[in-house]
C-alpha cells in the first residue's frame, strides 16, 4: 500500500514538473500602448440598500451564532455522556458481570435513567488469546450480559445496541496479565 502510494506520488510530481518546465513560455508581442479607459464611479447606494445589506449581515451573524451554540451544546452533551458511562471488566474466558463491576453497571444505569434521551452502544472486547471467531462470540456474550443487566435495572432495550470487536480493539498491546485484563472489557458508548 505504501509502495503504491509512493509510486503514484512520484508520477504526479514528475508530471507536474514536466508541465511546469517543459512548456515553452509565450512570446510577448509588443503592442501599441492602450488608451486609458475612463472608470466611472459606481453609483451611490441608497439608504434602503445599505439598510438591507446590514440587516442581511446581521441575520447571517445571528444564524452563525445559533449554529455555534448548538454545536457547543452537542459537544457538552457528548462530553457529559462520555463521563457518565464507565467500562466494565471481565475474567478470562468469562462473560458474567463480576461483583466489582456491579456498582459500575448500577451507576451506568442511574446515568441512563437520569438522561432518557441518551442511547448506549455496548462494545464487547476480549484479550489477544483465542481465535478470532471465538473472541467475536465471547465479546458478543459479554455485551449481551451488560445489556441484560441494564434492562433488569429498568433501561429500555430499544436504547441499547450491541457490537463485538473480539480482540480487534485492544487498549493495551503487551502480552501480560495486567494488559490482558484491561482488554477484557465492555465499553459503554453514549449517543443522543
Amino acid at each position: 500500500m505504501k509502495r503504491t502510494m509512493m509510486v503514484l506520488l512520484s508520477l504526479v510530481l514528475m508530471l507536474s514538473l514536466a508541465v511546469l518546465y517543459g512548456c515553452p513560455k509565450k512570446a510577448e508581442v509588443a503592442s501599441a500602448p492602450e488608451q486609458p479607459q475612463k472608470v466611472e464611479p459606481a453609483p451611490a447606494k441608497s439608504a434602503e440598500d445599505i439598510a438591507a445589506e446590514k440587516a442581511a449581515a446581521e441575520k447571517r451573524a445571528a444564524e452563525a451564532a445559533a449554529r455555534a451554540a448548538e454545536e457547543e451544546k452537542a459537544r457538552e452533551a457528548a462530553a457529559k455522556a462520555a463521563a457518565g458511562l464507565q467500562p466494565i471488566y471481565f475474567d478470562f474466558d468469562k462473560s458474567f458481570i463480576r461483583d466489582d463491576a456491579k456498582p459500575v453497571m448500577k451507576a451506568n444505569a442511574e446515568y441512563l435513567k437520569a438522561n432518557p434521551k441518551v442511547k448506549v452502544r455496548i462494545e464487547g472486547n476480549c484479550d489477544e488469546r483465542g481465535t478470532i471467531e471465538y473472541n467475536q462470540a465471547l465479546g458478543q456474550r459479554r455485551a449481551a450480559a451488560a445489556k441484560k443487566y441494564l434492562t433488569d435495572m429498568g433501561i429500555s432495550a430499544k436504547r441499547i445496541s450491541l457490537i463485538s470487536y473480539g480482540k480487534e480493539k485492544p487498549i493495551c498491546s503487551q502480552s501480560t496479565e495486567d494488559c490482558w485484563q484491561k482488554n477484557r472489557r465492555d465499553d459503554l458508548i453514549a449517543a443522543e
